[in-house]
């Protein structure tokens, strides 16, 4: 069966960095990142505040000069071919604003006025909900809604590459997940999305890659699934026995990567077999597991483990 993600790698990368370097004074913030961008894929970078992720997408969209390394978006550099890399490439930038007495629609048509092929923006602002906003202006506008004009206005000029810069941060959790269904619609139109956020919740849910970013370096890049499942307990196990287990036979249960053990309720990390196993304990000393959950880790325990961060 053909996946999203063959058919994108099949494409080849439409962004491609080497090696990037960048201080601040005397601050390394970003030391030696690479990776590639597939085009058609969601590609997060995801790590904690303070990681080189900004940093990163900032030179990528040529933003910022690097002080070493090499960048490409669509086979252009983003610092000598900046202009022609604006027609390829829109971004939201993690912190943007817009004239309070601005309308959406007068934004709509000044962003387009800036492109030779613009996208008409009319469809565009009805995809994203924008259609009855069109005489309200800027200052007045909720966050969602203000997220979704950025959007909009990074779209505007029909590009091959799209960066989100912790798109979500500031906004509930009803008009995060609103804004998930749009990053979705966007590569579902063939754009390639790179997205930066620091909630796991959102990279999980959307990407298809993650470059995991902590103190300027890559600690990991794979598939969600794949950080997930490099975790010491890829599995979570928790329950309340019906009677005291012994302690050194859980602890003899096979894979088992970690034991917790508050009130009477026990929450075991392991795999399948630590499982199969646990129920089989169960079962020698009749022991009933009340309110059993067994559910898989999750991309928090993953960026734990990989980043060691407390």
């Amino acid at each position: 069966m053909t996946t999203a993600s063959t058919r994108t790698a099949a494409r080849g990368a439409v962004v491609e960095v080497s090696n990037l370097r960048k201080s601040y004074d005397d601050r390394t913030v970003v030391d030696g990142v690479s990776f590639t961008v597939e085009e058609g894929e969601i590609f997060g970078i995801l790590g904690p505040n303070g990681a080189g992720k900004t940093t990163t997408v900032e030179s990528i969209e040529g933003l910022r000069v690097p002080d070493a390394g090499r960048i490409r978006v669509a086979g252009l550099d983003p610092v000598a071919d900046h202009a022609a890399v604006t027609q390829v490439l829109g971004a939201q930038l993690q912190e943007s604003e817009l004239q309070a007495k601005l309308t959406v629609r007068e934004a709509l048509e000044l962003y387009a006025a800036l492109y030779p092929n613009p996208a008409d923006w009319r469809p565009l602002a009805e995809r994203l909900g924008l259609t009855a906003h069109l005489k309200t202006r800027f200052g007045v506008l909720s966050g969602g809604q203000k997220q979704r004009l950025f959007i909009a206005l990074a779209l505007i000029g029909n590009p091959r590459v799209v960066v989100l810069d912790e798109l979500t941060t500031g906004l509930d959790p009803r008009a995060r997940r609103d804004t998930w269904e749009i990053v979705e619609d966007v590569r579902a139109r063939g754009v390639t999305v790179l997205l930066v956020t620091h909630f796991m919740e959102e990279a999980q849910r959307l990407c298809d890659r993650i470059a995991l970013i902590d103190k300027g370096r890559i600690t990991a890049l794979d598939t969600p699934r794949g950080l997930i499942s490099r975790t010491a307990g890829s599995t979570v196990i928790s329950f309340t026995p019906s009677a005291p287990l012994d302690e050194e036979e859980l602890a003899a249960l096979p894979a088992l990567a970690s034991a917790e053990y508050k009130d009477d309720r026990i929450t075991l990390g392991g795999t399948d077999d630590t499982v199969t196993a646990l129920l089989s304990l169960l079962a020698r000393h009749r022991i009933t597991a009340h309110q059993l959950r067994v559910t898989d880790a999750t991309l928090d325990d993953a960026f734990l483990d990989l980043t060691g961060a407390a």
